[in-house]
Parts: C-alpha cells; sequence; structure tokens
C-alpha cells in the first residue's frame, strides 16, 4: 500500500498535513508519535472511516480513498479501532459473525471462526458470553479475532495496546508477530514507540500531521532525537 500526500481535515482543522508513505507487503511498519500527531486520523482515512480532502492512497496499484468503508474491507483491508470497540450486547460468537458480514463461505466463516478460537483459547471459553461483560484484555483480543474474520490481507492497528497491562500489552505484540510471520502485512499505530518499533520491519514517526522521520525501525531505534523524544532514553 502507497500513501502519496496526504490531507485529512475534521471540518476546518487540519489534522494530516500531506504525509506521504509506503507499507511494504508482508511486513509490519509501526506508525509512532505522540497523542494527536494524526496517526488515528491517517488509520482511519486508509480505512475509509474519514476521506482526504486531497492525496492518494493506493492498494496493489489501485486508488480506494474514495471507496466506503464496507468496499474497502472487501479488498482485504481489516480494521482494529481503538478503544476495544466491541459490540457490547452480541456475544463472543456474534461479534465474530459481525467481523465476516461481507462474505458468503458459511463453510470457511466456520472454519476461521473455529481457527479463531484455537488462537484465542479464553474468546472460546466465552463465546456465549456478551461482550461487553469481558475484561479488557479480552475484548482486545476479540477486535482482534474481528478483523480478522474478513480475511485481509492487510491489517490496521489502531493504539492496540493502549490502556492494557504491561503482560497483556506483550502478548498483543506477541500476537502481531505471530500474525505477520502467516503473511499478514500489518500498519500498527502505537504510543509505545518502545515496543512498536521492536517488533516492526520499519517506522513512520509524525508529528503535529506531518511525517518528521521514516526508515528501517532499527534506524529509527538508533536516531538519537527519536531515542530522546520517544524512546525514553
Amino acid at each position: 500500500m502507497v500513501v502519496e500526500a496526504l490531507h485529512t481535515f475534521y471540518g476546518s482543522i487540519h489534522a494530516v498535513k500531506g504525509i506521504s508513505f509506503e507499507v511494504r507487503t508482508g511486513e509490519i511498519t509501526a506508525l509512532i508519535g505522540a497523542n494527536g500527531a494524526g496517526k488515528s486520523t491517517s488509520i482511519k482515512t486508509i480505512c475509509g472511516l474519514l476521506h482526504p480532502r486531497n492525496g492518494t492512497i493506493l492498494l496493489q496499484g489501485t486508488p480506494i480513498q474514495r471507496l466506503r468503508a464496507d468496499q474497502i474491507v472487501r479488498r482485504g483491508v481489516g480494521y482494529v479501532p481503538e478503544g476495544r470497540r466491541v459490540f457490547p450486547v452480541l456475544t463472543v460468537d456474534e461479534n465474530l459473525d459481525m467481523g465476516a458480514y461481507h462474505r458468503s463461505d458459511a463453510s470457511e466463516i466456520a472454519r476461521d471462526k473455529e481457527q479463531m478460537y484455537e488462537r484465542f483459547p479464553k474468546l472460546k471459553d466465552r463465546r456465549k458470553q456478551l461482550a461487553g461483560s469481558l475484561s479488557g484484555g479480552e475484548q482486545q483480543m476479540l477486535v482482534i479475532a474481528r478483523a480478522l474474520m474478513s480475511s485481509p490481507q492487510l491489517l490496521l492497528m489502531d493504539e492496540p495496546s493502549l490502556g492494557l497491562a504491561p503482560l497483556l500489552v506483550r502478548q498483543v505484540f506477541e500476537i502481531i508477530v505471530e500474525l505477520n510471520k502467516k503473511g499478514l502485512t500489518i500498519l500498527l499505530s502505537e504510543q509505545n514507540a518502545r515496543g512498536a518499533l521492536k517488533i516492526a520491519h520499519h517506522g513512520i514517526v509524525m508529528e503535529t500531521g506531518k511525517v518528521r522521520f521514516a526508515g528501517t525501525a532499527k534506524a529509527l531505534q538508533e536516531n538519537p532525537v527519536v531515542q530522546r523524544a520517544y524512546l525514553g532514553i
């Protein structure tokens, strides 16, 4: 996926100011920066929840910036929203069904659902439980599993570690690495810059709606400005 000169507004507020970057197939790309830097706005623009005023988003060479969110999902883009947004009055099982709403392959949906329960055993134990009654960590696992039910080739993850205890943060990052090893391309928006760069191949540092640095995760980890501003070194 390639983002070119993207500008997104909230009313008169210019939230994303001409950013350009590439998410390479088969890799984890970390989008890092402080709260308000424009990371979530960028993710929402890519997945169609917001439409840019200018700029291009190319998915496998095809522009998608004017498509609806459901059309983008059908093109293989999954989305894990910030804040563990489950459907609270639906069961775990029904939440997973919602992730596959655009699919008609019933037998494959059933197979994929069982794979989600194998990957997230706690969800299997609670499959008939209302999602709103799950713990924060369990809800985050459910949101990830629901996104995977759409059979994405590219997964957009918006602050998946936000508000989780350190042990759960490690588990979430381990899941991201595992998914990537199985071939999933991931764009990861994270305030936890240290954790994100440890698992990413490439990184993009955003500041006040612009890209300030971009490069390999290793290069960003060794950049003195990034170390001081984002890694606490």
